[in-house]
């Protein structure tokens, strides 16, 4: 539509399309080609990790993470309520009973004062989500972990280069995942990673990746055939994509720059009417570092919050609520969700909002934005 604001919208950096051109005339578009090594050594050397591979999206991260972990019927995996699906979906899909937990009011992050209750003889492991790319208390959480000889993955979907008392998300657990979907900071459409920090699983992880054959052992002259020598699955993501998103992450530091000024301007415009209006605005704890991966807001009802979508879309503004409590969906609910039982998720699910916010999002844009919400009634 003719002046619109769309919620998201796709910047490339420039060598984008000269790189997809050069994996064509190199001859190697599928997966683990030269661009793949380099986006996996670049991120690798960025988070600190035993290895990174790259993955057709982070779902298929999180799958690998429950193979890796041996994930079963008669396990039980902890996740936060407010989540993308994804994130119980791929231990579910191994049979283990997801127990949802609560997130806190401030960073809408999981609750970590509730995990020693949540935790039983069966838990298997424990996935934080950094929602917004603000860090969870990982210290805790992986206290509480290790005390309970518990797994940590790390859904660090929106958390690229954001960190947490100093040291890079996606960096603490036994496993994170990252995302490159095009709503992410960092994109090539669809894509993922699976960030190794148990250097311990990176042989079982290459086999894995590749359909549970021993492949990338046979393609370095380990072996002098390949078979299938495991579970595992097509998780290896094409060069082609490995390409466009190398050209993204060289171009990070602008990238980054960029997003924060936009942040920054949202919460210039809004403080004082957040203020005067009992709307919350995102909470950066001090020894959190974000990447600036999304701005919203938590509005003071319910009805004030799908008002003030209704009010932006008659301006030709797309913004969006989020996640809907994972523990009352249909599926939630076949896990025992129930309603109360994570009373945080349910309440801010239902007042929370999100602007548009992209690179792209040119000042005058943003300002059309910041004075639609002044003007909208709540």
């Amino acid at each position: 539509m003719r002046n619109s604001i769309p919620f998201n919208r796709l910047t490339p950096s420039g060598p984008e399309l000269a790189n997809i051109q050069s994996a064509i005339d190199g001859m190697h578009t599928s997966g683990d080609g030269p661009f793949t090594k380099r986006c996996e050594a670049h991120l690798a050397d960025r988070i600190g990790a035993s290895r990174v591979l790259l993955t057709t999206s982070c779902t298929h991260a999180l799958e690998m993470s429950a193979l890796l972990l041996d994930v079963g019927p008669g396990d039980e995996v902890i996740v936060p309520a407010f989540t993308f699906v994804s994130t119980a979906n791929a231990f579910a899909l191994r049979g283990a009973r997801i127990v949802f937990a609560d997130v806190r009011a401030d960073t809408l992050n999981l609750d970590e004062s509730l995990l020693k209750d949540l935790i039983s003889p069966r838990t298997k492991a424990i996935v934080p989500v950094h929602y917004a790319g603000v860090g969870c208390e990982m210290r805790t959480i992986c206290t509480v972990a290790r005390e309970a000889d518990v797994a940590v993955v790390e859904d660090n979907a929106h958390g690229l280069f954001g960190g947490y008392k100093g040291q890079p998300l996606g960096s603490f657990g036994e496993l994170a995942t990252q995302s490159f979907h095009e709503t992410k900071n960092i994109t090539c459409g669809e894509g993922g990673a699976l960030i190794i920090n148990d250097e311990t699983l990176i042989p079982r992880a290459e086999v894995i990746r590749e359909k549970g054959t021993n492949r990338s052992q046979f393609f370095r002259g380990e072996v002098d055939k390949y078979t299938w020598v495991d579970l595992g699955s097509s998780y290896v993501m094409s060069d082609l994509l490995a390409a466009f998103l190398w050209a993204q992450l060289q171009a990070a530091q602008r990238i980054q720059e960029r997003r924060r000024e936009v942040w920054e301007a949202y919460y210039r415009g809004l403080e004082a009417w957040a203020r005067a209006s009992d709307v919350g605005l995102p909470i950066i704890p001090p020894h959190c570092t974000q990447p600036y991966h999304m701005f919203y807001a938590v509005l003071p009802t319910a009805g004030a919050r799908d008002g003030l979508i209704a009010h932006l879309r008659e301006r030709r503004i797309h913004a969006v609520f989020h996640y809907l409590p994972l523990h009352l969906s249909t599926m939630g609910i076949e896990f025992g969700g129930k309603a109360g039982d994570c009373p945080v998720t349910e309440d801010i699910s239902a007042r929370l909002v999100r602007l548009p916010f992209y690179c792209s999002l040119t000042p005058d844009q943003q300002e059309r934005v910041i004075q639609a919400v002044l003007e909208a009634p709540l």
